[in-house]
């Protein structure tokens, strides 16, 4: 083979490459514009109600509005990412959400895709405060994505689920419980994370495909479906790695 024939094999090659690398970025950009897309389809809203109280400001202090709205987004972009969801039909239709800060017990909740949390805690929160309310938006925004097996899926699940989604994303503050921690499967929040990880570890994709199932309703006897296992056997096997 003479070498200009040679050259020019060479010349197709690479532009044959070339072609395949921008064929490739161009497909990860149109991914996500549409994804963005989507997110931005969905409109945000913070409210502080609690101005003048202690929490009222020290949200506007550390936390504020603009990173609240911020952490709302990123978290819907991570749950969609979390559960799997890639298509607009597998996703709830939700066309806003928003946060109220306002003076109430407890810590957070979510209702109708509003997310309310307490400036009672903000104001009496000794640690991080910005962390651990990025962690509780996540624990929240949960709820407003997830499927709850149309109200038959029991509430340690539903809750475990959301300190699920908060666990892989790095916001699992000091005081939960240790892996292998907790009385049982469905005790709800961090004992259930944990045992839901445990799960996912069994088969990459269980929580999402067990959120995607809880669409239309629940039966304990997905665990079975999904993991070979039933419940108990998997929560006797996780008691057991972690004693």
């Amino acid at each position: 083979m003479s070498s200009s024939s040679s050259f020019s094999q060479s010349k197709t090659f690479m532009a044959s490459q070339q072609r395949f690398v921008f064929f490739l970025l161009s497909a990860l950009v149109v991914v996500a514009i549409t994804a963005l897309q989507s997110v931005n389809a969905v409109e945000y809203q913070v409210i502080n109600n609690a101005t003048g109280t202690t929490g009222g400001t020290r949200f506007s202090n550390e936390i504020g509005v603009d990173y609240s709205k911020q952490t709302l987004i990123s978290a819907t972009q991570f749950i969609w990412q979390t559960f799997q969801q890639t298509n607009e039909d597998q996703k709830k239709s939700v066309a806003s959400v928003t946060m109220i800060v306002e003076t109430m017990d407890g810590v957070a909740y979510a209702s109708n895709n509003e997310i309310h949390v307490s400036a009672n805690y903000i104001g009496s929160y000794s640690g991080d405060v910005k962390t651990e309310i990025t962690g509780v938006l996540y624990h929240e925004m949960t709820h407003v994505w997830q499927w709850n097996g149309n109200g038959q899926t029991p509430s340690g699940l539903i809750e475990g689920i959301a300190d699920y989604v908060r666990l892989k994303a790095g916001y699992a503050p000091s005081h939960w419980v240790k892996p292998g921690g907790g009385d049982r499967w469905d005790q709800g929040y961090d004992v259930t994370a944990y045992f839901l990880d445990y799960c996912n570890s069994l088969s990459n994709g269980f929580v999402a495909v067990l959120n995607q199932r809880m669409r239309t309703g629940y039966n304990v006897s997905l665990f079975q479906e999904l993991l070979g296992r039933t419940v108990d056997q998997l929560w006797s096997d996780y008691k057991a790695k972690y004693a």
